[in-house]
């Protein structure tokens, strides 16, 4: 029989993501549990349900913009244009994706004075006939979206949804945007290499000791806590702690899906966007920048629950809320995932090589055979 999340599973998972992995006494106190039933539960839901736990940096503060590349594939060029948009350096996710057309989803982090050469790479990959149509939305970091009770039923021990009282619950939300949904004033790097490598190290595992980091950059454990504490948190250098979980049987159910929301004004982008922060069915939302305009990253409990969806979206721009929206598909068959890159940070600045970019193009090109995707690693639920 397939193991299922209960009350209390959900309960501590939403505590996690509120509070992080770090402190466990801290955890058992906001749960009024024992540390060693609170520990047991965390190690349930690791070995039956995948969990994992990763830090979600913020980008903005690390000198970095945030690139949606959607690019659809010539047809025959699919594996190309994959091997293409990997080459770069400061991909943070891949995959396959399909909708109208085949293509490729990729999330970068891209320095934000190497934007030109950036931009310049993916026009390469364009005049390279790999590509008959790329795409690139520039959004905001990331705000998270982990897993709440809101949903679950206690008494069933399963996730309900109810798309009519969610469509009324986004006219009564209100209109102050979490930081991470509003455009920045500017992209600064306020980081070392240290907090690079720490980071680095958290977005692999959240609960990860100092102790550990210490050892492995070299360095005591008093200094990783040092910087941990007066540069990365007090410079605002991570967004938050991402709750990874398979909580629902994926075999039947749609695939995760990628969407573009552009709504008539702020404060009906502002109500939609605060409505889905305790949904679960949604992994991330960021937004366009200078846009009036949203995306989001979803997964849903069931094919049934995504039309359930959309006809919830065609009711929301009948009541003049939305405007329009897209989506495509995302195929994790082959996908790729990279943390923040610290072995391209020296001195202070990124280090972005665009002409190692741009010979790599013409190789895969030339050769016709696929790179190897170094450090694949399963995604439970998205990218960030």
């Amino acid at each position: 029989m397939q193991a299922k999340l209960d009350s209390l599973d959900v309960k501590i998972l939403e505590a996690v993501g509120t509070h992080g992995p770090r402190n466990l006494r801290l955890l058992s106190t906001k749960l009024g549990m024992k540390r060693g039933t609170v520990w047991k539960r965390v190690k349930r839901l690791s070995s039956r349900f995948f969990l994992e736990l990763h830090v979600n940096p913020y980008h903005t503060n690390l000198g970095l913009k945030k690139a949606i590349v959607l690019a659809w594939a010539n047809p025959g060029k699919e594996s190309l244009l994959f091997d293409s948009l990997f080459v770069n350096d400061f991909r943070n996710f891949i995959s396959r994706c399909y909708g109208v057309r085949e293509g490729c989803f990729g999330v970068y982090v891209v320095p934000n004075n190497h934007i030109p050469e950036f931009k310049e790479f993916l026009h390469t990959i364009e005049e390279l006939g790999l590509t008959r149509d790329l795409q690139i939305i520039w959004s905001t970091c990331f705000q998270n979206v982990n897993p709440t009770q809101n949903w679950f039923d206690a008494e069933t021990e399963s996730w309900t949804t109810s798309w009519d009282n969610w469509v009324e619950e986004v006219g009564n939300e209100g209109t102050e945007l979490p930081y991470t949904l509003v455009d920045p004033e500017s992209f600064t790097n306020k980081a070392d290499y240290i907090d690079i490598f720490i980071i680095k190290e958290l977005e692999k595992d959240a609960a990860i000791s100092f102790v550990d980091i210490a050892k492995k950059l070299g360095v005591n454990r008093q200094n990783v806590e040092r910087h941990y504490r007066d540069h990365i948190l007090k410079r605002g250098l991570l967004e938050s702690v991402q709750v990874m979980i398979s909580p629902f049987d994926r075999r039947g159910t749609s695939e995760p899906l990628f969407f573009h929301f552009r709504f008539n004004d702020e404060t009906q982008m502002a109500k939609f966007a605060l409505s889905l922060l305790d949904k679960p069915f949604v992994h991330f939302l960021g937004k366009v920048l200078g846009e009036k305009a949203l995306v989001a990253y979803t997964h849903f409990l069931s094919k049934k629950d995504f039309r359930g969806f959309t006809n919830a979206l065609s009711k929301l721009v009948n009541r003049g809320v939305l405007q329009d929206y897209n989506y495509v598909f995302i195929d994790l068959e082959r996908r790729a995932r990279e943390t923040i890159r610290h072995d391209f940070f020296k001195n202070g600045s990124w280090i972005y090589d665009h002409s190692r970019h741009m010979q790599s193009l013409r190789d895969i090109v030339t050769n016709g055979s696929e790179v190897e995707t170094k450090g694949q690693r399963s995604l439970k639920v998205s990218p960030t």
